[in-house]
């Protein structure tokens, strides 16, 4: 069984028309950061998923969403 985190980070960014850059800022991470996280290459740290939910003003969980496959 795998298990993952899967989230949709780069289109509410692109619904928001921010940059990475401008996003990474306003959570405070870098832009390398930001694009591992949209790839489904890194799960950010709870604290950061709650500041990016918070930036886009929706719930950690219509954000971020558990993922498995058998």
């Amino acid at each position: 069984m795998r298990e993952y985190v899967s989230n949709r980070v780069y289109n509410l960014r692109k619904q928001k028309e921010v940059t990475q850059e401008n996003f990474a800022e306003a959570v405070g991470v870098t832009r390398q950061t930001i694009i591992a996280i949209e790839k489904g290459n890194y799960t950010p740290s709870v604290l950061l998923a709650i500041k990016i939910a918070r930036f886009f003003k929706k719930k950690v969980e219509e954000v971020f969403q558990y993922q498995y496959e058998k």
